[in-house]
């Protein structure tokens, strides 16, 4: 079976599709295919359908009988190759659930090992693997997780979880990036990641990074200018002490900036 949820829901078996088109049952599969491997509980199951204060008395039959519509997706495409059993695939446990498919084929799991890679050659200064590793766990994604799912309580919380992933991957591939001295292929990327995320610190830190590295310093003095502004109005505080360093970097025209943003900035005040 092939499991894809970093992007619209895709779960093939022998190269059939078993993706329910009713959106409860959807439900239910997003969930069991998003934990696979793991028991994904009745409870869990209630809360992501209708939340345990709404849910209906007869949510627990009703659990049941979704998870015996995607049985029997599963047992025609399994016939389709021979034979065998859903039951063999989704398994009942005590209390749930549980998609037994091998880790492999689950896009999750390969995004997770490519960048579980590719931060261990970041700590050991592969700059080169890191980025490599790190764009490869990112090639993995195929647009917002679950795109084309309703999601309930319990998947709000993975989707959540599994897109800040995501985004602490990209800011560790682009630290890579610019060790490699890539500054000038990063800047479209980061103009657009600080758009979307415009009180993203480390974003907007990078930018300023690859702008000054790039001859525009007047440019990312601006990014450090409109950060803090949204910074004070929306949230009443002040950039970072690290943000604030590299800022003072900049206006001293510090010839080596990433040296300088290792360093430890000293106790700096608030900045204009």
């Amino acid at each position: 079976m092939n499991v894809k949820v970093l992007g619209p829901l895709e779960v093939w078996h022998n190269g059939i599709s078993v993706v329910p088109t009713a959106r409860k049952p959807r439900q239910v599969l997003s969930l069991l295919a998003i934990c696979a491997g793991q028991l994904v509980t009745v409870t869990s199951l209630i809360e992501e359908l209708w939340g345990i204060a709404d849910a209906p008395r007869s949510a627990t039959q009703l659990v049941q009988t979704y998870i015996l519509r995607l049985r029997q997706l599963i047992d025609d495409a399994m016939l389709e190759g021979g034979g065998g059993s859903a039951k063999q695939i989704l398994i009942t446990r005590p209390g749930g659930y549980t998609l037994d498919i091998a880790p492999e084929d689950v896009d999750v799991h390969r995004f997770q090992k490519f960048a579980q890679a590719g931060e261990r050659a970041m700590e050991a200064g592969d700059h080169k693997s890191a980025s490599n590793l790190l764009g490869a766990a990112l090639e993995t994604w195929r647009g917002p997780t679950l795109v084309d799912v309703r999601v309930g309580a319990r998947l709000a919380v993975e989707v959540e979880r599994l897109e800040q992933s995501r985004l602490g991957v990209q800011e560790s591939r682009i630290d890579a990036d610019l060790r490699l001295g890539r500054h000038h292929q990063l800047l479209g990327e980061l103009a657009e990641l600080t758009a979307l995320y415009p009180l993203h610190e480390k974003l907007c830190q990078q930018y300023m990074t690859a702008l000054y590295a790039c001859g525009c310093k007047w440019k990312a003095l601006e990014i450090f200018r409109r950060l803090r502004q949204r910074l004070v109005d929306e949230l009443g505080i002040e950039p970072s002490v690290q943000v604030q360093h590299i800022q003072r970097a900049i206006l001293n025209s510090d010839v080596d900036l990433e040296a300088a943003t290792m360093r430890k900035p000293a106790s700096v005040g608030a900045a204009g």
